[in-house]
């Protein structure tokens, strides 16, 4: 049986490599068997934002970002996030509440956090 995968992101991508790297990470998880979820949280959030090609590591994620909007990978956010952010709706955004979000960690078989 498929294990449900959650990969967290919370690191900011205006200060660190980890945010991209964790994107990455996630879209060489969706390759698998295993169903995969990304949850962003606080300024990660900004990694699906009609910017993010302008954040510091925009040449890695204008390789992957495509690839996770056309295999329509879910990305959560905390509700809320499409008043605070400008989102590229071409991804698979869920805004979520943070209890709703609790419960998808606790359901997943393996959680990436970065």
């Amino acid at each position: 049986m498929p294990k449900q995968l959650v990969v967290l992101i919370r690191e900011d991508p205006t200060t660190t490599h980890r945010a991209s790297e964790a994107i990455r990470i996630a879209l060489g998880l969706s390759t698998g068997p295993n169903p995969i979820s990304i949850i962003l949280l606080d300024n990660a959030r900004q990694l699906v934002s009609d910017d993010a090609y302008d954040l510091p590591d925009g040449e890695i994620l204008e390789k992957h970002l495509p690839v996770i909007k056309s295999l329509e990978i879910p990305i959560i956010l905390p509700e809320g996030s499409r008043e605070t952010f400008s989102l590229d709706e071409e991804f698979t955004i869920q805004e979520s509440s943070s209890l709703q979000m609790a419960s998808l960690l606790e359901q997943a078989d393996r959680v990436l956090a970065f």
